[in-house]
């Protein structure tokens, strides 16, 4: 290759303007906004966020950036963290699965605290986040298969993206935004497990701990802090070390892995540099990105919709049930019908548990925020249907993923009648997009406990004109 992959990243990074961004694209931005804040605003009282905001707090500093709702103000770096983890808090915030899975929003606290930190406007945000969204989905497509099927947690992609958002809003130069992506690609790699068995706090929180560093890797690079260039392609660099690729001839190497499953195949293991750097500025990837219906790990979705066409269009009660089966890929039956999942003791845990969410659904028609409530995981009718659930394996729906996410629900009932509902894809994904109606009730339901309608209605109004603001402007107007 003529030029790193970090430079070809950080002049495509460099190069862009507000100016060259498409309307749809800028609209699409403020509508990831509009649902990002609200998800803040849902993660607002939540016990890990506070617990992260009264440390920094205690530890006090300058005040330079905002914190979603707060009055509170402290030093920019620390702000990211608070702001990323209240957007990622519920985990009601987006998602974008192809290879690997990602929330590209959780990107977007990098671009508003670097904007209070040196006085830029909105406009420059906007163009951030695009850049977020835009090799955040790419870094999906870039492994093959993804890094998810290695054990390692997607934080580790975001770590390559963070600082060119950073960094394109504080000004710095093509060298120093391939230094920021080689200081912040060194040390943030995350294994897999705050999303596997027993989920804590840790599932919400490594990858703002990547956007976070990803700020305070552009203030290195800005103050002339050096970087690994290669740190994708280079000796014992990201490809190197995880397989598929001759870093001494710098180029693919492919090598066999198994699947999760036993009996899945999957394609050797590999790189795909063309989708990471290919064709960047033809098109926007943060069109293709998906909006969550449910405040759920992404693969539930599906699930979750089918399952609730059949209880609510049969009018099926929870204590009429036998039994449900759930047909789905075969690394959904492997992250979401392990044995913790069954007897889960958190909110992470049973939002990342399809028995749960699935038997939260057979017992109130619905999934909202409250499923993962103390007073609701306590609920006596969950425990009494959830062992009724089983996750079945389809090699088929595998082939499918992730161009259709297939999910096959069939109900039986005791006296012996069956009810199955067949899906490719759920609510929020492009194909059947979330609608404003959709998204405004999405943001009120997430805001009604900090926010009065007209509050609401007035910050929706900000968002959709924000590009006449400064970002301090622009998080002053979020103040609860």
């Amino acid at each position: 290759m003529d030029k790193s992959i970090a430079r070809v990243m950080a002049e495509w990074t460099y190069n862009l303007k507000y100016e060259d961004l498409p309307a749809e694209v800028v609209n699409e931005v403020k509508r990831y906004l509009y649902d990002s804040v609200g998800c803040a605003y849902g993660g607002y009282h939540t016990k890990d966020v506070n617990i992260i905001k009264d440390i920094y707090t205690e530890m006090g500093g300058k005040e330079e950036a905002s914190l979603f709702g707060f009055k509170e103000k402290m030093p920019a770096v620390n702000a990211t963290l608070v702001n990323s983890l209240m957007i990622r808090a519920l985990d009601f915030n987006d998602i974008y699965w192809k290879e690997d899975p990602s929330h590209p929003s959780d990107i977007i606290p990098a671009a508003l605290t670097a904007a209070e930190l040196v006085g830029a406007d909105m406009k420059t945000v906007i163009t951030a986040i695009v850049i977020a969204y835009e090799f955040e989905q790419r870094m999906c497509l870039f492994a093959v298969p993804g890094i998810r099927e290695r054990k390692w947690h997607h934080a580790t992609l975001t770590q390559f993206v963070s600082p060119l958002v950073a960094g394109k809003v504080m000004g710095l130069t093509v060298d120093q935004l391939v230094n920021a992506v080689g200081i912040n690609g060194s040390h943030n790699h995350t294994i897999g497990c705050p999303t596997a068995g027993k989920l804590t706090m840790m599932k919400n929180t490594v990858d703002p701990m990547a956007v976070q560093s990803g700020v305070f890797a552009a203030l290195m690079a800005q103050k002339g802090y050096s970087g690994t260039e290669k740190v994708f392609e280079g000796k014992e660099g990201f490809m190197d070390c995880f397989l598929g690729w001759d870093s001494k001839k710098e180029v693919e190497a492919p090598i066999k892995m198994e699947g999760r499953d036993a009996g899945a195949t999957l394609p050797d293991w590999t790189w795909d540099i063309d989708a990471l750097i290919g064709g960047l500025g033809e098109s926007y990837k943060i069109m293709e990105c998906s909006m969550k219906a449910f405040p759920t790990e992404a693969l539930t979705h599906t699930h979750i919709t089918a399952t609730l066409k059949v209880v609510t269009g049969n009018n099926i009660t929870y204590d009429q049930i036998e039994e449900v089966t759930i047909t789905t890929i075969a690394r959904a039956c492997d992250i979401l019908f392990d044995p913790h999942k069954y007897r889960p003791e958190s909110r992470e845990t049973a939002d990342h548990s399809l028995p749960y969410c699935i038997a939260a659904a057979l017992v109130d028609h619905k999934i909202t925020t409250n499923s993962f409530s103390d007073e609701k995981m306590k609920d006596p009718k969950i425990w009494e249907v959830i062992d009724k659930i089983r996750g079945e394996a389809s090699l088929e729906f595998e082939k499918m993923f992730p161009a259709k996410q297939p999910s096959k629900v069939v109900v039986k009932t005791k006296d012996g009648r069956e009810f199955s509902e067949y899906l490719e894809f759920p609510k929020g994904d492009p194909r059947e997009p979330m609608s404003m109606e959709d998204l405004e009730n999405k943001f009120n339901a997430l805001s009604d406990e900090v926010l009065s309608s007209e509050r609401q209605k007035e910050i929706k109004e900000m968002i959709f004109n924000c590009e006449t603001l400064s970002a301090k402007e622009f998080m002053n107007k979020l103040v609860i």
